[in-house]
């Protein structure tokens, strides 16, 4: 590992999923290409500027693929790439993790006590 602010692969994993919403949209394009205004429904509660903001910097760290189609309206999806679609299927156990710590502890963590 080239980078010695990372002690092992945990660090740059999370560094590009870090962000309340980048793995909860990693999750929604894992059957496909999506549109902007979808995913804005898939993904309750998050702003528009946050999802924006979000979606860029998956595309940045080579998560996701933005696709322009120039018709009118202009039509905008959003695709997970090879590296989204690994990380997807690396998350999928601590997705499994987190449902089950839920369910045994009746919370969520960060939910006020």
């Amino acid at each position: 590992m080239e980078n010695p602010a990372y002690a092992c692969g945990i660090g740059p994993a999370f560094a590009v999923i870090g962000g309340k919403w980048k793995a909860a949209l990693l999750w929604e394009l894992r059957d496909g290409a999506l549109r902007y205004g979808e995913l804005k429904r898939r993904v309750g509660g998050v702003t528009e500027k946050m999802l924006i903001q979000q979606l860029r910097e998956l595309e940045r760290d080579g998560l996701v693929v933005r696709r322009m189609f120039p018709q009118a309206p202009p039509r905008v999806e959003y695709e997970l790439t090879e590296w989204g679609g690994r990380l997807n299927k690396a998350l999928a156990p601590v997705a499994d993790w987190g449902e089950a710590y839920a369910k045994a502890t009746g919370r969520y963590p960060g939910d006020a006590a």
